[in-house]
């Protein structure tokens, strides 16, 4: 199946006068229809960048170097800025990080519904409209009521569902959640995740979901991509990169999971990501991997087959390959 949408080769650096810093580095990767691909990284690894650039909302000093992301077959990059104008929230929409930062602050809800709907040409009268603001209310979960309130006057989750609401006024082909859940407690997360998948799949929209989260992801997605340091290190169904995760970050990663047989044991990966302005040759992450060869400081591995739609990028699989032939 061709997929609906297709980020291919995607560069993004941020410049300084001390260089470019390298946010996103080459990354590639398929959605297909009413797929839940979940993208996972500590912060600093590129995912907010890849949000963004998707959306073509890269701001000076920062630049969409190469790359394409193809929507149905369009490359958005080629698109003029009134064409990209009208294809968000209509085509792919984003559900931005911290509520409270996406809407305003003194502005009620109905109009910043029904501003987005009006920006792309739909035209209502005031029952109309307060119909169609009910309706989106209620499809995220919300009483009709919440459309004369104040951002000011909803909890975390309920500003939350607002943005939802927003984003799906259109019904995109694509949603973009980044980080939807942050600073909001476990049960409203839960609550939050079960109304985008709900909506997503009353949609049929595909939807990409970002966080760091590795139990919402486990939930949640159906596929995910693991960034390091601007790159996709590995990639594939979430059951085997849960049960069988190839690259020693993935690996890591997992392993910090608290577990209810260990308790009281937490496992960290040592050292820190790597400043993005001055990257270490070869693997980005051959400094902090426990496995790491004389080629990892050297040769930067890049994503190879490993199982059925199933890829990650490291040396140890053409050792392991080697062994076994």
């Amino acid at each position: 199946m061709k997929p609906l949408l297709e980020v291919s080769n995607l560069r993004v650096y941020y410049h300084t006068l001390q260089g470019p810093v390298k946010a996103v580095d080459g990354v590639s990767f398929g959605l297909k229809a009413g797929e839940r691909f979940g993208l996972i990284g500590e912060s600093g690894s590129g995912k907010s960048t890849m949000a963004l650039s998707m959306m073509r909302l890269i701001k000076p000093p920062g630049r969409i170097e190469s790359g394409g992301v193809l929507l149905d077959g369009v490359n958005v990059m080629t698109l003029s800025e009134e064409q990209m104008r009208q294809l968000r929230l209509a085509g792919i929409a984003l559900i931005s990080q911290g509520a409270m930062n996406s809407l305003n602050p003194v502005i009620r809800i109905r109009p910043q519904i029904v501003d987005g709907l009006q920006s792309h040409g739909v035209r209502m009268s005031r029952q109309e409209s307060d119909d169609r603001v009910g309706e989106l209310l209620e499809w995220v979960g919300l009483q009709r009521a919440v459309a004369d309130m104040f951002p000011h006057e909803l909890s975390g989750g309920m500003k939350q569902r607002v943005c939802i609401a927003i984003a799906i006024s259109l019904r995109p082909r694509v949603i973009i959640a980044d980080e939807p859940t942050s600073a909001l407690d476990v049960v409203v997360q839960r609550q939050v995740m079960e109304t985008l998948r709900r909506v997503q799949e009353d949609l049929g929209a595909s939807v990409i979901l970002i966080g760091h989260d590795m139990g919402l992801m486990a939930q949640f997605a159906d596929r995910v991509g693991i960034m390091y340091a601007g790159k996709l290190v590995e990639e594939g169904p979430v059951r085997d990169i849960f049960s069988d995760p190839q690259h020693p970050y993935s690996q890591l990663l997992i392993a910090s999971l608290p577990t209810l047989e260990k308790k009281g044991v937490f496992q960290g990966i040592s050292g820190s990501p790597p400043l993005l302005l001055d990257l270490p040759p070869g693997c980005v992450f051959h400094p902090r991997c426990p496995y790491a060869m004389a080629r990892c400081a050297v040769e930067d591995p890049v994503l190879r087959p490993v199982g059925l739609n199933h890829s990650a990028a490291c040396h140890l699989l053409d050792e392991c390959q080697e062994v076994t032939s």
